[in-house]
């Protein structure tokens, strides 16, 4: 078990170097990123192929675990609504990701599914 706990800024060449030779040094087999979003999407995609383990993008599971952050009440869990609490709960930092970023990927999906995006 280990833990990586980045500056607010890129890394810089060796740094991110470092970074990586730790991880794969560590022989862990699970990697989690809790960098959030995009940040750990970025990371894990930039470094395919050059970390050993398998890279999981966990978003904010670790705050809702520790009790930093409040989980949505469990009707709304069972719902598939947990993003309209947190929507609820943060709408600064979350509106443009949920209705911007999220609308454009629901319209590359569709897109996809009638054949129009190859």
């Amino acid at each position: 078990v280990g833990a990586e706990a980045p500056p607010f800024r890129p890394l810089t060449p060796e740094e991110d170097q470092s970074t990586v030779a730790r991880m794969n040094e560590s022989g862990a087999g699970l990697i989690f990123l809790g960098l959030g979003c995009p940040k750990q999407e970025h990371f894990a995609f930039d470094h395919r192929g050059k970390i050993q383990g398998v890279q999981l993008c966990v978003g904010a599971a670790f705050d809702f675990h520790a009790g930093v952050k409040k989980m949505a009440p469990q009707w709304m869990q069972q719902n598939s609504l947990e993003w309209v609490f947190r929507l609820w709960c943060e709408p600064k930092r979350l509106w443009q990701r949920y209705l911007v970023t999220n609308s454009k990927f629901l319209w590359k999906i569709l897109r996809h599914e009638l054949g129009l995006l190859k």
